[in-house]
């Protein structure tokens, strides 16, 4: 616990990149709760997207000088940020821990969902979509991310469960937009059939409808995770049959509430789960709004839920 008297409560926020617009959300919604409860946060981004080599650099450069009362933390790597997440430990600034859960060191909390579960139930719609028969393209996330390794568990799930369904290749859109567009025109330029795309995440989904448009190519029936705006905007235009609600902004913002109560010294749970929506054209007016517009969780309620 730490006592404040009226002074902020300093908080660093560690995100993967500024080109996902689910960590664009992240860092809006955890400014939004800082505000309200009195806390300022620093934030460390890296130049290249998911460079593990910046992320560790940002950790110490936060220790050494910096000095936060408390960290928010998505890593860019599981297994090569362990040594930093270590490091926090060793100088006693406690580690709450969002969307991808940590797999060393020690944190206090975890704000997130069930990666796998949202996984295989955004395959089933599509499958049901394409009638429980055709070939599936996966868009899979950064190797390093254990978001990613579970939702290709998912994944993975959801095809040993329909055998007529093919995978026919996994390509690399490190959840990027700009990455899934390059990786697709190779694809398209392979002359690769595939009946359906299943993206990891709405950057990837809405790079491969990029990259179709661009080849003058119909788009098949695609889905995504996150349902960041953009996505729900290619909804509505046909283009992106539906997403699933994986909310990174409400996790940051979980997060963020978790690190100001215990430095308060109040009590919190170890582990604070979302639930999970499909978004498609049926419901998606609940998210049709800017980020700066949605509605922030209310912590009773979620905790209480998870």
């Amino acid at each position: 616990m730490i006592t404040k008297n009226s002074n902020p409560f300093r908080l660093a926020m560690f995100t993967k990149n500024r080109e996902n617009p689910a960590y664009e959300a992240a860092r809006l919604g955890a400014e939004r709760v800082a505000q309200r409860l009195n806390a300022r946060i620093t934030h460390y981004v890296p130049v290249v997207p998911d460079s593990a080599a910046e992320q560790q650099a940002f950790v110490d450069q936060a220790i050494a000088n910096d000095k936060p009362d408390a960290v928010l933390f998505v890593a860019t790597d599981a297994e090569a940020m362990v040594p930093s997440i270590q490091k926090l430990n060793a100088a006693r600034i406690p580690v709450f821990s969002f969307v991808n859960r940590l797999v060393g060191g020690e944190w206090l909390s975890h704000a997130g969902s069930d990666d796998a579960a949202l996984a295989g139930d955004i395959s089933k719609y599509l499958f049901l979509n394409i009638n429980l028969i055709g070939r599936v393209l996966v868009l899979a996330g950064t190797h390093g991310s254990v978001s990613g390794r579970d939702r290709l568990a998912g994944f993975a799930q959801a095809f040993a469960a329909h055998p007529d369904i093919t995978r026919v290749a996994d390509v690399p859109g490190e959840f990027l937009q700009s990455v899934a567009h390059r990786e697709m025109a190779r694809v398209l330029a392979s002359g690769m059939a595939f009946d359906a795309i299943l993206a990891a995440n709405d950057a990837m989904a809405l790079g491969a409808i990029d990259a179709l448009e661009a080849a003058g190519r119909p788009l098949p029936p695609i889905v995504g995770v996150n349902a960041v705006p953009d996505a729900i905007a290619a909804i509505k235009a046909g283009k992106l049959l539906a997403t699933a609600s994986f909310d990174a902004m409400k996790m940051a913002c979980l997060a963020t509430e978790a690190a100001v109560r215990h430095l308060r010294g109040e009590p919190v749970p170890r582990e604070i789960k979302l639930p999970v929506e499909i978004v498609d054209r049926a419901n998606c007016a609940a998210w049709d709004l800017p980020f700066a517009a949605r509605t922030l969780p209310v912590w009773e309620t979620a905790v209480v839920k998870s």
